[in-house]
Formats: structure tokens, C-alpha cells, sequence
């Protein structure tokens, strides 16, 4: 199946153009403050400026002492989040907000009169041993038992929850591992209840190419931390993983190109599906197969809910669909989907290249399925918008939305039951005991103007702004640096299950807390 269809080429009017990328406010250059006039007479005055920041956040924290690159939800306390830095640490800490504190003003002058400020949320723990930047962090499943830092120093480090019911209220240090010089990302394995096969694992990819699964356990004295799996077949830097719904598979891409599907634990060998030649993987793809071939690499990879294919995302706006092989499954969490996850999976070959796409004119950020029984793909691109395909109809441009955000989109995520919320009650004060399922259509998304926005995937509801059904403003967005660097965006976020609480992780430093 090919996306020759007219609505996947639209790439003219999917550039952003340069005026809308100007800076909107000119800075004149510095001035001393009391500088004479030209015949030293009297000193000149200058008018103050004011400046008006939008701050609808509930709550903030703001301890780093850097740009903030990731976060983390708790699987089971949804309220604690763990954020990774610049300054090399991670913080565990409790999102909710403290009502009794003062709101931060709303506006701000050059010279302002000293005002109280509202406190910053204060740590559960603070994370060191990293010696670089601190850019991946987990919590493992099923119950958030262990946290997981990961960094450009190539360290994998891990803490443990030591209260006796998993409360996430005190934390101590386990165990490290290096193995790698640089680790790119983190992908927590799904668990379900009563699943002790996938329990406590964590995947991650390297800048070597390679991808790493490990099993995490503090009662192994000797080892906590054991390697259950290594993969080599990429030869560039190893930019993205994903497992799929069911915990089986890992799915991984390069900037070579390449995308590899893994048989982490032997499942599909046991289902009879062979190994792609030369390789331990059950789907391989690379360039040299011109269908595939995305010049310029592969950046994002998510697994559809049925399980049944993988979005790859690359360059110039390119993404590839690509079949999967199908494992026989079990469980509450997959037998709960039904006939709606099915929709959403294929009885096609594995490695069938399924579609490729082309809606954006620039690389693929972030990548999303919607949950049963919504069929849809929102990609995030650098170019600024958001595509949104339907995976039920030979996977064409439902909507376009091209100016989503000013600057690149960095992550978009559709509300969705995780498996291990489905088999455990929800507890913390912002679960949900639907998880999320009553409004798959809602779709969040971040970038680099520091906006949270949230979309109605569905349409129609707010025609003029293309289903967006509001904003939440705080983070600085788009400055430059005297280097001519912008930065001040938001890299990252988490959302509760229910969709009422946005916690994000800003280049600015501060991770903002917004509520419905």
C-alpha cells in the first residue's frame, strides 16, 4: 500500500514561512543606565519597560540549575513525576499543588517592587552521581518500584522505592551500569499484573547504534542490574525505541535509516516467525531497499494499540508504516480490548511496508496512536504543525494542522489506558478510574514556543482553530541566546490518565504544573 494519494502531498502549503519565524520583539542594545547627556548636563532617563508573561501553571518547580530534558510519570502514584537536567541530577517530586501558596504575579516590570513569589515544589529526592547531562528517566512497571536515570555519560543508574507499600515517598540508590558512551533514550517494558517475565525492564538505545534490555532487581545482591539482551544491528546512533502493547517485541530506529523489531523474549521464535537473515530481529529494514530509504534517517517509532504495525519517522516529513508479526497474547489489559484493538491491527506479512507518508515538510519529531476505538496517527513535526492520519482508511490526512505551534512540535500524546493502570487500581489524587478511555479523541502537544496545547482529534468542535480546545501558557518559548541560539521551550511532558494535569519539563529550567 502506497501513500500516492493527493492529500499526502501537500508539502507546499506545509511550510511555515520565514516572516513567521522573525522574532516578534526587536531588543535594542544595551544602554548604561545613568549615561550624560551630550554636553554633560543632566543624566538621561529612559522609560521602563514592562513586559507581561502569561503564567497559567498551578504549581512549579524550578530546583535544576539547567535545562530540564525529560520526565517521567509514576505508573501507579500518578501525582510523582521525575525530571532529568543539564546539571546532571534528577528529581523525584510530588506535582500536586499547594493551594495555600500565592499565585505568581502576572505581570512583571523592569524594576519591580519586591513581591512574594510562590514557592517552588519541594523535592521527594534529589538524584546525583551523573557526570553529564541527565536526558532519559522511568519509572519501571507494573508498580513504579524502581527509578531509572540515564545519561549522556552512558551511566544507567537506579533507585528503589523503600517505604514498605510502594508509596514513592523515599527512595535509595541501587545499583549503576555503564556500557555505552552516550544513552539516547529510555523505553519501560509494559507489564501487567502478575506478569513476572516483563516486570522491572527497561530497554535503552545508544549512540553506538546499539539497544540494550535489562531486568532490574535489588534482591540479586550481586547483580541488580542484569542484561537480559543486546542488538548491533544499526550502524548510526540508535534514536528511538518503543515496545509493543503486549511487552513482546522492541521496536527501534537509527539515523542510518534502519528499523529493527526484537524478539526480546523469544515469543515470536516460539510462534514459529523466523529471524530477518544475518539478524536477532523479526523485522529488519534498511535504505538499501528503496521503498524504505528515508535520506537524512529515522527519529521516531510507536506501536500501534492492536500491535499489529509500527509508525517510523524520519526526515523531511517522511513516515513509514510498516506490519508486525502477530503473537498470540493474554492478560486482563488484552483481552479488554477487544474488537476495537483489532481494527487497529493487520493480518499483513511482517516487515510489509504498509504506507509511506509525507504530510510535513520537515522531520518527525513525536509520534501517537489514538486508543480503540478512534484509528489515528498525530505526528509532530520541526516544521511546526501536526498531521493526523487515519490508520482505518489506507491511512490518509484526516487533519493538518499547520500551525500547531511556532517552532518545532516536540512531543504529541493521545489520552490512553496504560496496561498497568488497567490492572491496578488508580490511586494519588489525580487518577483516573476510567484511565483516560472515555476521551481518546484529546491529544496534547508541546513545542518549542513553550505552549501546552490540547486538540480535539475528532474536529469540528472549534473549525477555526482546528480543534484546539485550549492552551496553557508559563514557560519563556522562543528566545535567542548571544550565540543566536533559541531555546526556552518545552522538551517534554506528562499527563495524568485522566487528562486533567500536564506536567512539563522546560529548556527554561522549571517544570510547570497546568490544570484543568
Amino acid at each position: 500500500m502506497s501513500s500516492s494519494q493527493d492529500p499526502h502531498r501537500e508539502a507546499e502549503d506545509a511550510y511555515v514561512d520565514a516572516d513567521e519565524a522573525e522574532e516578534i520583539f526587536q531588543r535594542d542594545e544595551d544602554h548604561p543606565m545613568d549615561s550624560e547627556g551630550e554636553d554633560g548636563d543632566e543624566p538621561m532617563t529612559f522609560e521602563q519597560e514592562e513586559i507581561t508573561l502569561e503564567n497559567d501553571s498551578s504549581a512549579h518547580f524550578d530546583l535544576h540549575s539547567d535545562s530540564l530534558f525529560c520526565i517521567a510519570q509514576h505508573p501507579i502514584h500518578n501525582s510523582i513525576v521525575l525530571t532529568g537536567s543539564g546539571d546532571d541530577t534528577a528529581y523525584i517530586f510530588d506535582s500536586t499543588p499547594n493551594t495555600e501558596r500565592p499565585l505568581l504575579p502576572q505581570s512583571y516590570e523592569s524594576n519591580p517592587q519586591p513581591k512574594k513569589e510562590r514557592e517552588s515544589l519541594q523535592p521527594i529526592a534529589k538524584i546525583e552521581g551523573h557526570k553529564d547531562t541527565v536526558n532519559a528517566v522511568a519509572f519501571t512497571e507494573p508498580k513504579g518500584e524502581y527509578a531509572v536515570t540515564a545519561g549522556l555519560d552512558g551511566q544507567l543508574r537506579v533507585w528503589r522505592d523503600t517505604t514498605p507499600q510502594l508509596t514513592g515517598q523515599a527512595w535509595e540508590f541501587v545499583a549503576e551500569a555503564q556500557e555505552v558512551e552516550e544513552i539516547n533514550w529510555l523505553a519501560v517494558c509494559p507489564c501487567e499484573k502478575g506478569d513476572e517475565e516483563n516486570s522491572n525492564v527497561i530497554a535503552m538505545g545508544a549512540n553506538d547504534g546499539s539497544a540494550w534490555v535489562f531486568r532490574i532487581d535489588h534482591n540479586d545482591t550481586a547483580q541488580p542490574i542484569t542484561i537480559m539482551q543486546t542488538f548491533f544491528q544499526h550502524t548510526g546512533s540508535c534514536t528511538a525505541g518503543a515496545w509493543t502493547p503486549d511487552g513482546k517485541l522492541l521496536a527501534t530506529v537509527s539515523e542510518d535509516g534502519s528499523f529493527y523489531v526484537y524478539d526480546v523474549f523469544g515469543a515470536a521464535a516460539a510462534a514459529g516467525i523466523s529471524y530477518s537473515a544475518g539478524t536477532s530481529a523479526v523485522v529488519g529494514l534498511t535504505p538499501e531497499d528503496q521503498r524504505f530509504a528515508v535520506d537524512g534517517g529515522l527519529y521516531s517509532v510507536a506501536v500501534a494499540p492492536g500491535g499489529g504495525f509500527a509508525a517510523v519517522g524520519g526526515a523531511e516529513g517522511q513516515i513509514k508504516i510498516v506490519g508486525l508479526p502477530r503473537l498470540a497474547s493474554g492478560g486482563a489489559a488484552s483481552k479488554a480490548k477487544g474488537k476495537a484493538a483489532a481494527s487497529q491491527s493487520t493480518g499483513a506479512a511482517a516487515g510489509t511496508i504498509l504506507a509511506s507518508l509525507q504530510a510535513q515538510s520537515d522531520g518527525i519529531e513525536t509520534l501517537s496512536f489514538s486508543s480503540p476505538p478512534l484509528s489515528l496517527l498525530a505526528a509532530g513535526s520541526v516544521d511546526g504543525s501536526i498531521a493526523l492520519f487515519d490508520t482505518a482508511h489506507r491511512f490518509a490526512v484526516r487533519r493538518h494542522i499547520k500551525e500547531a505551534h511556532e517552532g518545532a512540535v516536540v512531543k504529541v500524546e493521545f489520552l490512553q489506558s496504560r496496561s498497568a493502570a488497567a490492572s491496578l487500581p488508580p490511586r494519588g489524587p489525580i487518577a483516573s478510574a476510567a484511565s483516560g478511555q472515555g476521551q481518546p479523541w484529546l491529544l496534547t502537544s508541546v513545542g518549542m514556543d513553550g505552549i501546552v496545547r490540547r486538540w480535539d482529534a475528532r474536529g469540528g468542535t472549534a473549525a477555526a482553530a482546528q480543534g484546539l480546545l485550549k492552551e496553557w501558557k508559563g514557560h519563556l518559548g522562543l528566545t535567542e541566546n548571544s550565540e543566536g541560539e533559541q531555546s526556552g521551550g518545552i522538551m517534554a511532558f506528562a499527563q495524568s490518565l485522566d487528562g486533567k494535569r500536564v506536567v512539563t519539563a522546560g529548556d527554561d529550567g522549571i517544570s510547570f504544573v497546568f490544570e484543568e
